[in-house]
């Protein structure tokens, strides 16, 4: 049989497609998703369940004049091969190739970029009062899902196009999870939602009756009006959009085409803003997706046959190592809980929740309550600590400024995927938070070279009196069986390598590459002084000022944007100690926006292995160094380490 799937280059190519040919794309459709993650990587399960939910939109709206919103974006794979991008559908998610998430600069189809949940309902009734303003007439769709309607921006959104009565369609995706299964009251009830239909008809009854009587009085019309409302009550599942001011429709079968598209008609001709809750399967069509959906929500590559991963089991991940020892230190300290926000396995949590469920609280997708939640919990003498993503972290400033730190509270933020994430892309990535988080008051902000100094970190942030963030990259966890020095302590860093040449500080997930970028220049006769900096905030200024005073060649080396990141700290303290005539160069990243490729490949381009690292260390050794170099003595013995 020949590929239907071959001959759409644009929406309009589906127009006019039976029922029949449509459920045949669909299964095309799924087959070129399963296979093409299974080489690369990606988010598996939240696109196979929204394919024929795509094809019915895309035959029913005229995109790109109608606009589509995908929240969070992650279910978009099919909408990507239905809009001219099936010829590069190969390269998702891979450098210099498509997105996995929505991307304006890909197609004029990809309205809105989205990465991040509970963002679509906003950018939709924007771009609908937008329309309404140009008194133009286009049709505006938020597709959202029911985990992405556990974030409070959401409900903003709701309740201000409700109570504006705008022309608005909203799409809830029904799949019972988001990445872990959902939680909350709102998850609740749309899992009880069943299609009925008694309501409409018994509304649409009442409404011929009244038409019918003449001069129906006052006393009659409100009476019969409490009725139905009585009535609504009783009998219609989505009462609550009802009541903000929404026409409810559903829940639909969200794998039936037909159906929806007979739904998404109606709806596309009513004047005011319209939910449509439809039911999905995350993992449709792949039954070990099926099975496990949450297994399969982002896999890295496949075997398809088993669900195997294609590489090689990796070494433990810094996220997988703070889980073990977060659970252990709580063995110790039972005022211990720790906090999700929809990421238990993610972060490494999962086995917390599995020792402590009592202590263990995934507030859904949520992280400006979380933040505010573990304030709650430390105001009243409990220890939490709030795993999250760097990324995510960016959505809860507000509170950890006003909630936690201004109270000076013990919080710990343990923030993970700090840095370069990879192909995730531009909107994951992890290279602000120090920018955010370091004129922060009361906060300690820590970052460790390795697996003892986390754990070593982690143990010193749950006795501080106050807020701490913990900064860790994503991948595994570098030197294992490198011995810890001098443990962890406010404020002072430790030097590792004792040189004569420049001074290097490292920060983080730096220092182990800084370290072997050493070795190199060992070799050519350029011996660094490495400094591992451990905290961003307190900084080491008495170890500062005594380098400053012993070379005047400073370098700093951190995974962050340069802007306001670890080396413009150290500038900073630099002149608060009223030093000069001490040159810096700072290594990172610069200001640009990252987009998706794996982490490997960008440090690589920005020159943050421990080779490129190298380069850049001798580069401004001998470009700053001339006549020092001239001076130098032959055959000087190799730095050693040394303690401080």
């Amino acid at each position: 049989m020949s590929s239907r799937l071959e001959l759409i280059k644009d929406p309009e190519n589906l127009k006019g497609l039976s029922g029949e040919e449509l459920e045949q794309l669909a299964r095309e459709i799924r087959q070129v998703i399963i296979e093409t993650v299974s080489r690369n990587g990606g988010h598996l399960a939240p696109s196979l369940g929204a394919v024929e939910l795509t094809l019915a939109l895309h035959t029913v709206f005229e995109s790109p004049r109608d606009k589509i919103i995908w929240d969070v974006g992650h279910q978009t794979y099919a909408h990507k091969l239905l809009t001219g991008r099936q010829e590069r559908f190969a390269t998702l998610r891979q450098y210099g190739g498509l997105s996995g998430y929505p991307k304006r600069s890909e197609s004029p189809h990809d309205i809105f970029e989205t990465g991040h949940s509970s963002t679509s309902i906003s950018a939709a009734l924007g771009l609908a009062k937008a329309r309404d303003l140009a008194k133009e007439d286009w049709a505006v769709v938020a597709v959202i899902g029911d985990g992405a309607l556990t974030g409070g921006m959401s409900f903003e959104a709701l309740n201000h196009a409700g109570h504006d009565g705008t022309r608005l369609i909203i799409v809830v995706n029904d799949n019972h999870m988001s990445i872990a299964p959902n939680v909350g009251a709102l998850s609740s009830y749309l899992n009880r939602l069943r299609l009925d239909p008694s309501y409409r008809r018994f509304k649409s009854d009442i409404q011929g009756v009244l038409k019918k009587v003449p001069l129906v009085g006052g006393i009659l019309s409100r009476s019969m009006e409490r009725i139905k409302d009585a009535f609504k009550y009783l009998l219609v599942p989505g009462v609550i959009f009802e009541e903000l001011g929404y026409t409810y429709f559903g829940p639909i079968d969200g794998h039936d085409i037909v159906e929806m598209q007979r739904v998404f008609l109606q709806a596309k001709s009513l004047r005011g803003p319209v939910v449509i809750h439809v039911l999905t399967q995350k993992g449709r069509g792949y039954p070990l997706a099926e099975d496990k959906p949450e297994k399969f929500h982002g896999p890295s590559p496949f075997e398809v046959a088993t669900g195997l991963p294609l590489l090689a089991a990796p070494q433990p991940s810094y996220s997988e190592a703070l889980g073990r020892y977060l659970t252990e230190l709580a063995e110790q300290n039972q005022r211990v809980v720790a906090i999700t926000a929809a990421m238990p396995a993610g972060t490494g949590l999962a086995i917390f929740r599995q020792r402590f469920p009592e202590r263990f609280f995934d507030v859904g997708i949520a992280e400006q309550h979380a933040v505010t939640f573990a304030a709650g919990l430390a105001v009243a003498g409990w220890r939490p600590v709030f795993a999250v993503y760097s990324t995510f972290l960016q959505r809860a400033l507000d509170q950890v400024i006003h909630d936690v730190a201004l109270q000076n509270l013990p919080v710990l933020f343990a923030v993970d995927r700090a840095g370069i994430v990879g192909e995730d892309g531009a909107t994951h990535q992890g290279l602000y938070d120090l920018a955010f988080l370091r004129y922060v008051p009361n906060l300690t902000i820590m970052a460790p070279r390795d697996e003892l100094e986390l754990k070593a970190m982690l143990q010193l942030a749950l006795s501080l009196p106050g807020p701490a963030v913990l900064r860790y990259p994503r991948g595994r966890v570098e030197g294992a069986n490198v011995p810890l020095l001098t443990p962890p302590t406010p404020g002072r860093a430790e030097i590792l390598l004792e040189g004569e040449d420049l001074v290097v500080w490292a920060y983080g997930a730096m220092v182990h590459p800084t370290l072997r970028a050493a070795e190199i220049l060992a070799r050519e006769n350029i011996h660094p002084t490495v400094v591992n900096a451990r905290f961003l905030q307190p900084l080491d200024l008495d170890l500062l000022a005594e380098q400053a005073r012993k070379c005047p060649l400073l370098a700093t080396v951190e995974e962050h944007v340069l802007t306001s990141g670890f080396g413009s700290a150290l500038l900073e303290g630099l002149n608060h100690l009223g030093v000069s005539g001490v040159e810096v160069k700072r290594l990172g990243v610069p200001d640009l926006i990252v987009d998706h490729g794996s982490r490997g490949q960008y440090l690589k381009h920005f020159g943050l292995t421990e080779q490129g690292i190298a380069n850049s260390l001798r580069s401004f050794y001998l470009g700053r160094s001339r006549v020092r170099l001239e001076r130098r003595r032959p055959g000087r013995q190799v730095a050693t380490p040394m303690k401080r």
